[in-house]
């Protein structure tokens, strides 16, 4: 757990779980998105972050409500626990799409959120987030996973979360990404101190280069899954 705020002595926390810490399959789904040759192609490249997804959507799994439910069989009935409400799946494009569809195929009743956020670079070679486009159903009092597969200076994460409170306040947000860096994190927490917020990596890395790009990261994940933009 990470402290992260204190007020009228209730402190606040955002529980951080990297998946990559423990030995498993995933590492070795993180190592193929971080091959630069694996990363020629494509296709494996979409298909590993999705898997990754997979993964994200079996570990979340495990912290939903469940409740009682009859299944019939053709020999009889079954006493099982289902989940009791199907999350809501929010990723920003065009990078978060396969890691998106990879908690979709767990997930399959899902409600989904689509959000169109990028990078505008300015002429003295800073850059803002522009937040153009977001399609979301009510999140009110719902559980909301929201998607990106790098979390590098966490100003898109964070601004998309603040923008998805106009469609409802959620019970409880996941964050997800593939891996993340120490700056992103630091800033996701202190933007969301005072939100039920749990993050899910799949790794932690501690430099950002002069463009804000994580290292030893993976690159563009957008480019690399759909090809370079103009």
């Amino acid at each position: 757990m990470f402290i992260l705020a204190s007020s009228n002595q209730q402190k606040t926390y955002i529980m951080i779980t990297n998946l990559g810490e423990k030995n498993s399959i995933f590492n070795e789904f993180i190592s193929e998105i971080r091959d630069a040759e694996m990363q020629k192609d494509r296709m494996r490249f979409r298909k590993n972050m999705e898997r990754i997804g997979e993964v994200f959507a079996y570990e979340i799994s495990k912290t939903l409500e469940y409740q009682e439910k009859e299944i019939t069989s053709p020999l009889g009935i079954s006493k099982i626990n289902n989940i009791k409400e199907q999350p809501v799946l929010a990723t920003i494009m065009r990078a978060g799409l396969p890691l998106h569809q990879g908690l979709l195929n767990f997930f399959d009743k899902a409600d989904n959120a689509f959000i169109s956020a990028y990078r505008k670079h300015n002429k003295n070679g800073k850059f803002h987030i522009e937040l153009e486009y977001a399609s979301c159903p009510k999140i009110d009092g719902r559980v909301l996973i929201l998607v990106d597969p790098m979390l590098a200076t966490g100003a898109s994460m964070a601004l998309t979360y603040k923008t998805l409170l106009a469609f409802g306040k959620p019970s409880i947000t996941h964050i997800v990404s593939a891996i993340a860096c120490t700056d992103g994190i630091n800033f996701v927490k202190s933007q969301l101190s005072r939100q039920n917020v749990k993050l899910w990596v799949g790794a932690i890395d501690n430099e950002l280069t002069a463009q804000s790009y994580i290292v030893p990261g993976l690159g563009d994940a957008g480019d690399l899954a759909y090809g370079v933009k103009n």
